[in-house]
């Protein structure tokens, strides 16, 4: 059997990106939260995934509402990460966003916005996979914000 801290560990040797995944909920109220599981999948069509443990309290709006936005994070952005990452009412209300497309928020400052329309969800375990169709980007240049054994990295 596997233990849980170290399988923890193994994939904490992985260096990630950190991006902040978002969508608004049924009544209109945006909700949002850090990932580091977010990859492409597909570029005819652009397909995306990331993946949402199944007790998180946003997991209803993600399974809802049919679409979602991804917003990658330059390295100026420790501070929205970690907002993001905690259980914080008014995450929305200190930061800048901006509404895609889709209708999802997405976090301003970011290096690269993927809006997305939800093609797929995916039982996996403890986690549902949520696949998406990308139906709009913006990027642009800067460093990003990496994630390495435990704690955020910079580029050499």
């Amino acid at each position: 059997m596997i233990e849980a801290t170290e399988f923890r560990k193994a994939l904490g040797q992985f260096a990630t990106g950190i991006a902040i995944v978002t969508t608004m909920d049924e009544n209109g109220v945006p909700m949002g939260l850090t990932v580091n599981s977010f990859n492409s999948v597909s570029l005819d069509p652009p397909l995306v995934l990331w993946s949402l443990d199944k007790r998180s309290v946003q997991l209803d709006a993600f399974r809802k509402s049919g679409f979602y936005g991804v917003s990658i994070l330059s390295a100026e952005q420790e501070l929205a990460s970690n907002l993001f990452a905690a259980m914080a009412e008014d995450r929305f209300e200190q930061i800048a966003w901006s509404i895609a497309q889709t209708g999802a928020p997405l976090i301003e400052g970011a290096l690269a916005h993927i809006d997305c329309t939800t093609e797929q969800i995916i039982e996996g375990g403890d986690h549902i996979i949520l696949l998406g169709r990308v139906v709009d980007i913006a990027v642009r240049d800067g460093a990003p914000l990496l994630y390495y054994g435990g704690s955020y990295r910079a580029l050499a």
